[in-house]
């Protein structure tokens, strides 16, 4: 079982609290930067940009699309599917991911919601590539290990070592394993980035997202810090499809 922590809500407001881990989607942010009305040119430029996120993501496992002619009425929307996913794993969860965050945040310009396979952000201004420092969420296991310290340390270690695979590879994307050889146990291990990204870029973001690792699951057999812009994730359990 995991816990929630939300680190930061959208767009600038702060807040802190803790719920309890359920099903899909793991969470979700609604933009109070404004609103659409139903029927309205930024509706339509909206649902042309999901539309072809659901076309082309599953390909490649990430998209990026805007639509409209003037700044008021354009849309801007991100898709990031998790790398080891199938086209067809990440299409099914472009596709209910999309449909879900409209449900959760109604006639809001702007919005962000996270599956185990998929994320899905979108927004009335350009916000490709730049870090996302915004949103952001942390999951832990709830089971401590027997010798933090020295679990800590490989943690962040092996993060540390994928994070830098992670940026030099054309996905951004990186796992990884080691043993652990006092607690007779396999530490495994994700980074990830969204490729609107620049390389060095992303590096930051991995870096400070395992900067985070004693705010978020200091001693925890299993946690995760999840951005906008990038994510990882540790387990003493294989995750990873093979």
């Amino acid at each position: 079982m995991y816990s929630t922590k939300l680190f930061t809500t959208l767009f600038f407001s702060l807040a802190f609290l803790q719920t309890s881990f359920g099903a899909d989607p793991l969470f979700h942010f609604c933009s109070n930067s404004g609103n659409f009305t139903a029927q309205s040119p930024y509706e339509t430029n909206l649902k042309t940009v999901i539309n072809s996120l659901i076309y082309k993501t599953p390909s490649t496992g990430f998209g990026v699309s805007s639509v409209g002619q003037y700044q008021n009425q354009k849309a801007y929307g991100l898709v990031l599917c998790r790398g080891d996913v199938s086209a067809s794993e990440c299409k099914t969860c472009v596709s209910e991911a999309t449909q879900e965050i409209l449900n959760r945040c109604p006639y809001n310009k702007g919005g962000i919601i996270w599956y185990d396979y998929c994320m899905f952000k979108y927004l009335d201004n350009d916000f490709f590539g730049k870090i996302d420092n915004t949103n952001k969420f942390y999951m832990w296991n709830l089971r401590n290990v027997s010798e933090p310290a020295a679990f800590n340390y490989k943690t962040k270690e092996l993060l540390s070592q994928l994070a830098h695979k992670a940026y030099v590879d054309p996905k951004l994307y990186a796992t990884g394993e080691v043993k652990l050889e006092k607690l007779s146990e396999t530490l495994y291990g994700l980074t990830q980035c969204t490729r609107d990204l620049s390389s060095v870029d992303c590096k930051k973001c991995l870096d400070d997202a395992i900067e985070e690792l004693p705010n978020c699951c200091d001693g925890k057999e299993g946690g995760r810090v999840v951005g906008g812009s990038c994510n990882f994730r540790y387990e003493i359990y294989p995750f990873v499809k093979q």
